[in-house]
């Protein structure tokens, strides 16, 4: 029989559509899924030999799903602030990774953020980079969900010398990796200033042949926009529109610039939109038009961007940041509230990554992905709504304990599948070779 644990907490916030904060609850894990959600002392009485784990004043939430992030660039974490974006990636990022990328810098690069992740409450990365099966080494090695990416770019890298070759060496690690169950895989075109229709199209086959979701940078940048009007006579949406890739199988990450018809266009194909507050912010991309999108009923969710742009790789910031711009960008208090943003980062994200039956919410069934925050401290009381503390109060640093498919990787603030010692002195060894080539 599986292992069954009782996880007591003060709160449960279960994000199921309507759902209210449960309080005096537990939930019950057996094996990799949740077996039930209960008062306390109906648990204690239904499962008396379970393991126990009191929580205390914690409240228990579904993993986060940071939506959009380069895992292995946390290795860049800080090198180029304070650019634009096409300066940031011309003139720094992509020299950098020209001579540095390689499959042990991913893996290295890519553990690192699954630990900064576990330990903000992240539990699912839907990553995009080069040398996939690194990321999935890595995400296995640390016992993290993650989305790796069949990532593709049409000019030649130190992975792969074009598209052809970039579908290829994703296929060869998907098939290699195929059935893994804490992976999922997204057919990754890198955007649309650096795709071309053919790849855009065999992409599109390949997501549709093989079940995965799409994952793309798309109106980043007004430049883009420009760029992409003068060589293709439309805009960038309005071209991957007619090209077939805009559906539910679309993530659609960034979106800053739109205008009405395009909010409409991608409401209507049930396109996901990824926001990135912090990165767009840092950037200074624009802010996407969430009050507009959430109006429209456009699928909406969260990203922190990779650690060389953002350069936390913290969800609790994107939730807090994502409430606190709509508000202050439209006049409104009411855009985004509390628990929309929450919902942003657990089932509509979820859904994004088609993964809703499965993910995003305490249900019983579930993946047990299960994250407690600590509202003990000072800092976080008194305590009325414990949702909107998760919001406006607390932070990664409250966060205490997780389970990913029913296995518990962070205890009390400790990771256990990752060696930090031995992660950071190799990181630290990596950094001093690049600075040192530099």
């Amino acid at each position: 029989m599986s292992h069954t644990t009782v996880l007591k907490a003060r709160w449960i916030l279960p994000m199921t559509p309507g759902s209210q904060v449960l309080e005096q609850h537990a939930l019950v894990i057996q094996g990799e899924r949740i077996a039930a959600v209960l008062p306390q002392a109906e648990a204690t009485t239904a499962y008396p030999d379970a393991e126990l784990v009191d929580l205390g004043q914690h409240v228990l939430i579904p993993g986060l799903i940071n939506a959009h992030t380069h895992s292995a660039m946390s290795l860049l974490r800080g090198v180029a602030d304070d650019r634009a974006l096409m300066d940031w990636l011309q003139n720094h990022i992509w020299p950098l990774e020209k001579q540095w990328v390689s499959d042990d810098w991913v893996y290295q690069g890519s553990l690192l953020s699954a630990a900064e992740a576990l330990r903000g409450g992240v539990t699912y990365l839907n990553d995009m980079y080069f040398f996939p099966k690194a990321m999935a080494r890595a995400a296995v090695d640390a016992g993290i969900r993650a989305g790796v990416s069949i990532n593709v770019i049409d000019f030649p890298t130190g992975y792969a010398s074009g598209p052809d070759d970039y579908i290829a060496k994703g296929l060869e690690a998907y098939e290699q990796f195929k059935g893994e169950q804490l992976l999922d895989w997204t057919s990754a075109p890198h955007a649309p200033y650096t795709v071309s229709d053919e790849t855009f199209v065999k992409l599109r086959q390949l997501s549709e042949q093989h079940g995965m979701q799409m994952h793309c940078h798309i109106h980043e940048t007004q430049d883009e926009i420009d760029g992409s009007l003068k060589q293709f006579g439309v805009r960038p949406l309005e071209r991957l529109h007619q090209l077939g890739l805009l559906n539910e199988r679309m993530i659609a990450v960034h979106m800053v610039h739109l205008n009405e018809a395009e909010i409409e266009l991608i409401a209507k194909q049930g396109t996901h939109l990824v926001h990135n507050p912090s990165s767009n912010l840092k950037l200074a991309s624009g802010v996407a038009p969430v009050k507009a999108l959430e109006a429209a009923g456009v699928n909406t969710v969260l990203g922190t961007d990779g650690a060389a742009s953002n350069n936390r790789q913290d969800m609790f910031t994107e939730i807090r940041a994502a409430a606190l711009l709509a508000k202050g960008i439209t006049g409104d208090p009411l855009t985004v509230s509390a628990r929309t943003a929450l919902e942003m980062a657990t089932i509509r994200a979820a859904k994004a990554m088609g993964r809703e039956a499965d993910l995003g919410s305490l249900e019983v069934g579930k993946l047990a992905d299960v994250v407690a925050v600590s509202l003990d401290a000072l800092e976080c009381r008194p305590v009325y709504h414990a949702d909107a503390q998760l919001v406006y109060v607390a932070g990664r640093e409250h966060v205490s304990d997780v389970w990913v498919n029913g296995r518990r990787v962070l205890q009390q603030r400790q990771l256990t599948t990752i060696d930090v010692p031995a992660l950071l002195d190799r990181t630290e060894g990596i950094v001093a070779q690049m600075k040192a080539g530099r």
